[in-house]
């Protein structure tokens, strides 16, 4: 037939209805097995990955060494939160294997614990100021890095020494005070040769010798300097001097390459990829500075 009949209102309607709730229940079954497939796909992942990465996926939660009193790397806040950028560095390690940067533990310690927690498996991974060297090399395995760092000097606004120059010529009564580790004498004297090195446990010691007196001028990342000064700046001014470059990364345990391959490249996309975003909202907050977007084209 070249003509069919015209089909009623009530027939009509009765027909699309039909029609879209079979869509209706076609479109729920397959919201319900994409749900499902994305279930299976985390379980997978958290199955089919090895070593450290498997382990932390199953746990549901990474576990990360760090410190509690550098600003503006690691510090709690008026409200008690560790805050900094180490913090946020380990946030979007968190971000990077559960979609969700809250799901992390933080294990607090001292500057002399972040190698022995890491080879004791008592953290993930540490994440604290760390500077990267070729003895250090031989315990742990370094990241990426992911900050240049310098070293500069912290007066105290009114003391008795008011400029790098000054502290030079005083020779061996300049007191300088820094963080202790096996390199910290050598660090002071290639800046100020004569100079007696005081070296303390923990970093807030080294700012309250130079608040007591018991220090002229504290010896630290050139990035804390121009913290302390901003939220003191009454109370500190800088040498005007910076020297010995180094290079910060985070550590995990020797041995497992795919867990540091992991890390690595969560580390990469936060600096020059998919969450730059993410770094450089964290860097402009902690040290002020806005960073170049990464260019477009050959990958560095």
């Amino acid at each position: 037939m070249l003509f069919r009949s015209i089909p009623s209102a009530k027939a009509l309607s009765k027909h699309i209805g039909g029609k879209m709730k079979k869509r209706h229940i076609v479109g729920s079954v397959i919201a319900t097995l994409a749900l499902i497939a994305g279930s299976l796909v985390s379980a997978t992942s958290a199955q089919a990955a090895s070593g450290k990465l498997g382990d932390v996926l199953k746990r549901g939660k990474l576990i990360v060494g760090t410190g509690t009193g550098n600003a503006p790397w690691h510090f709690k806040d008026a409200s008690g939160n560790l805050v900094g950028f180490d913090i946020d560095i380990a946030k979007m390690l968190a971000k990077g294997l559960f979609d969700d940067a809250s799901k992390v533990e933080f294990v607090t310690q001292t500057s002399d614990s972040r190698i022995p927690n890491i080879v004791a498996d008592k953290v993930d991974i540490t994440c604290q100021f760390m500077t990267v060297t070729a003895l250090r090399a031989q315990s742990v395995a370094f990241t990426i890095p992911y900050y240049r760092e310098g070293v500069g000097l912290l007066l105290k606004k009114g003391g008795k020494y008011k400029t790098f120059a000054d502290l030079l010529k005083a020779g061996s009564k300049a007191k300088i005070s820094v963080l202790q580790n096996v390199t910290a004498a050598d660090m002071v004297h290639a800046a100020l040769p004569k100079a007696t090195v005081q070296q303390y446990a923990d970093v807030p010691l080294i700012y309250s010798a130079v608040d007591s007196g018991r220090a002229d001028a504290a010896a630290t990342d050139q990035s804390s300097v121009s913290w302390y000064i901003a939220q003191n700046p009454d109370k500190y001014q800088d040498s005007g001097y910076g020297w010995w470059p180094q290079t910060y990364s985070c550590a995990v345990q020797q041995g497992d390459q795919v867990w540091l391959n992991f890390v690595n490249q969560v580390l990469n996309e936060a600096m020059s990829g998919v969450d730059f975003d993410t770094y450089a909202a964290s860097f402009k907050k902690w040290f002020g500075q806005t960073l170049p977007a990464p260019k477009i084209g050959f990958p560095r």
